[in-house]
């Protein structure tokens, strides 16, 4: 086989392409959802605009989705994968699967009790309080959505078993079965829920829960293959579940930190105006777009293969394989960052401009895109990063440097939104420098635990790459400004225009410069291209 030639250069080479494979499954999957979850704002403008009732439903699903993340996602993968594949590696299958249920058992009975003292809590609160009529409604909103908590925490488990396990494209292809069912929401089930804005949102919360249970057992199919059957094992003295919880509770900090702190700036943002909520969100979703297909599938498949670098200690392969990594995120990454900071209001105007997002939603969702987009590649850094840290075994380094980066977000929230009142733009530009300073200190520290990074080699093409970055951004300016001055924008097709045509000019020279630079990872894409053309044209006679 290609990757068992021996030699360490061509190992990690082996495991480069692997993950550029993989990643592009997941890519394909993540892209999917990404796309439908694209179509479901789309949907949810035409429905909402930029209204409170908007900014109240953005608002309400945060606190079902920090418990989500604090039990789920993010601090259990990051504790349990690397035990998972430790456990199938030293006492085989059987104790593998146990611990999977075990440790499934415990976050389902966590998750439900949190849920049932949550709404009745929220419901205490909707029956004493005297309320503003959108902050009446988000709470009535976030009661009805919270059991979806339950939901994802049970999906995130499986999520990460099957990952574990080598399976990439159908957990990431979850997320697409759940926007689907949230988008029939808004077209089939809200229009018989009344004829007010503030009734018919309802639909839509009920639409999140059937989502939840949709993408939870999407995911059983591929794990039943797999040789997993679920029975209930007592978590309290199950010493799997002591093992995930000691390592997942600093992750969990970590994460609670961060969602604490984002829970904390749209406190801040719905307090002034439940408008600039909703705002800030139309901005983070056509960021995660890029930002999920490849920085969040390098990143999901970075974990276990690290993971199990680490385990062999091989530790040469595994800098190679972060610094690889590295490469290629910022080498897509930097073209997606340039074109949505120059072609921002383009890009908002033709996929939401329309129904009750009007010309000043446009302006104002903008606005919160230019701000936020200069972090993409940090942001997509800070997942790489902190999974090696992860894989190493160390989540207390970068739960520390979290805590310390979300007080600085919180301190230029307050700035930017109060002192200055940049609206939704201040939410972006604290969260475009936390994340600078985020990076910066997981780098040294990640430097500090391995000795060196091996990222000399990659430093060397940082000019020429902001260079070309450049060069790209000066080519969509110029081909915005051209074809806003000859054709405008009014009509479908004169849109399509202003960001297509913009937009593949500067790609076209983006990776034409690369290629003429010589920078790898445009040279190891483009290789990778040409072997899947090569595997896929027929035979010849």
């Amino acid at each position: 086989m290609l990757c068992t030639r021996p030699g360490g250069g061509y190992k990690a080479r082996c495991i480069v392409s692997q993950m550029l494979k993989s990643s592009g499954g997941i890519g394909a999957a993540t892209l999917t959802s990404r796309v439908l979850g694209l179509v479901r704002e789309q949907v949810y403008a035409a429905f909402m605009g930029t209204t409170s009732v908007y900014g109240a439903f953005t608002y309400a699903f945060m606190v079902p989705n920090l418990f989500r993340r604090l039990l789920g996602e993010g601090a259990l993968t990051a504790a349990f994968i690397p035990i998972f594949k430790a456990k199938e590696k030293r006492e085989g299958e059987k104790a593998m699967w146990q611990a999977s249920n075990a440790v499934l058992s415990g976050l389902t009975a966590a998750s439900a009790g949190i849920v049932a003292v949550a709404m009745g809590v929220i419901s205490v609160l909707i029956m004493t309080g005297n309320w503003r009529p959108e902050t009446r409604l988000m709470l009535e909103l976030m009661r009805l959505m919270f059991p979806y908590t339950i939901l994802a925490c049970i999906a995130a488990v499986l999520i990460g078993m099957l990952n574990a396990r080598g399976h990439f494209f159908v957990p990431a292809l979850g997320a697409a079965i759940l926007n689907v069912v949230m988008i029939a929401s808004v077209l089939f089930l809200a229009p018989h829920t009344g004829r007010r804005l503030e009734t018919q949102i309802f639909a839509l919360a009920v639409g999140v829960l059937v989502a939840g249970v949709v993408q939870a057992f999407f995911q059983v199919p591929t794990l039943l293959g797999e040789g997993f059957r679920f029975r209930w094992v007592s978590p309290w003295r199950d010493p799997t579940v002591r093992e995930v919880v000691s390592k997942m509770v600093p992750s969990a900090i970590g994460v609670a930190a961060f969602q604490i702190n984002v829970l904390l700036t749209q406190s801040l943002a719905f307090g002034q105006s439940a408008k600039v909520v909703g705002e800030f969100f139309y901005a983070v979703r056509l960021m995660e777009l890029p930002q999920g297909v490849f920085g969040l599938s390098l990143a999901t498949f970075l974990l276990p293969t690290l993971s199990g670098l680490a385990l062999e200690k091989k530790f040469d392969q595994f800098r190679v394989t972060l610094r690889q990594a590295t490469d290629h995120l910022i080498y897509v990454n930097l073209l997606a960052s340039v074109l949505l900071f120059t072609l921002a209001e383009p890009i908002v105007r033709l996929l939401f401009q329309r129904g009750l997002f009007d010309a000043h939603s446009t302006e104002r969702v903008s606005f919160a895109l230019v701000c936020l987009v200069p972090g993409l590649v940090s942001f997509s850094l800070v997942n790489i990063f902190a999974r090696a840290f992860y894989a190493l075994g160390d989540i207390l380094t970068p739960m520390r440097i979290s805590i310390f980066c979300l007080g600085i977000n919180l301190i230029f929230t307050v700035v930017f939104l109060y002192v200055f009142n940049l609206g939704p733009g201040a939410m972006g530009l604290a969260n475009t420098i936390s994340s600078a300073f985020n990076l910066g200190l997981l780098a040294l520290g990640l430097r500090k635990k391995l000795r060196r990074l091996e990222m000399r080699q990659s430093a060397a093409q940082w000019p020429a790459m902001g260079a070309i970055g450049l060069a790209a951004g000066l080519a969509a300016w110029t081909g915005r400004l051209f074809w806003q001055n000859h054709f405008g924008h009014a009509g479908l097709m004169a849109r399509l225009g202003e960001v297509f045509l913009p937009m593949l000019a500067a790609a076209a020279l983006y990776f034409a410069l690369s290629l003429w630079m010589k920078v790898g990872s445009a040279r190891e894409l483009l290789r990778l291209v040409f072997a899947r053309s090569a595997r896929s044209a027929p035979d010849s006679v």
